[in-house]
């Protein structure tokens, strides 16, 4: 599965901020209709794009209570600021 329930919900409240920030858009005194016209376009896309995401995560969630699912851990494997990672200077140990 290549969705997790934290991406989900990071890509949703990412789509939410750009949905807050396309309405303010609409509704600056200064935007021309066309700017306007474009950000009504843009919000109808975003808002077929938070449906979708919100569907996933709903069959997602329910999926994983259903036993349908397994939700899988994946360790992080930083080597930065590791010495074990770093060469070794010549004539020390």
């Amino acid at each position: 599965m290549a969705e997790t329930i934290g991406s989900l919900a990071d890509k949703l409240s990412i789509i939410q901020l750009k949905i807050f920030h396309m309405r303010e858009q609409l509704q600056r005194a200064d935007a021309s209709a066309e700017h306007k016209a474009s950000c009504s376009g843009r919000l109808d896309i975003m808002a077929e794009q938070k449906k979708d995401l919100e569907e996933e995560l709903t069959k997602l969630v329910s999926d994983v209570a259903a036993g349908r699912a397994r939700l899988k851990i994946y360790r992080q494997f930083k080597m930065y600021n590791d010495p074990n990672y770093r060469a070794r200077e010549k004539g020390r140990g």
